[in-house]
């Protein structure tokens, strides 16, 4: 079996002999698309993201969040002769901490792997790495 890391054919099933990293581990690839429905995913599946995909991510999630801190800042200011039920000022504070804490996992698993999380995911940041991994 050949290692993914260093290239050097093997004759044991379990990890390589020269740099001893796991022969059966699978190496993450970019995906095709990424949907902020992923990011329900447990934090064992989304370590395996590519960080291409773990950075589009998290701009989905931080979107979203933002839309969840605005429905819920708006439910908050209504006039007072507005009648909003409270299920659905609870609705939007719970979709915010949600969120906040999806967002928080994302970063976590980015600072592991690249030693920061960035303040901004912009098409700049994304296309300097697209063209890294070609």
């Amino acid at each position: 079996m050949i290692c993914s890391y260093c290239r050097s054919d093997n004759k044991g099933n379990v990890q390589c002999d020269f740099c001893g990293a796991p022969l059966r581990q699978i190496r993450p690839k970019v995906k095709n698309m990424v949907t902020l429905d992923m990011c329900e995913l447990p934090f064992g599946q989304l370590i395996t993201f590519h960080t291409y995909d773990l950075l589009l991510l998290l701009r989905l999630v931080r979107q979203e969040r933002t839309n969840a801190y605005d429905l819920m800042r708006t439910v908050q200011k209504a006039p007072e002769d507005i009648l909003i039920d409270k299920d659905t000022l609870t609705f939007a504070e719970e979709q915010y901490r949600l969120y906040t804490k999806r967002m928080k996992v994302i970063e976590g698993i980015l600072i592991d792997r690249m030693g920061y999380k960035p303040k901004r995911v912009d098409n700049q940041l994304l296309a300097k790495l697209k063209s890294r991994l070609a």
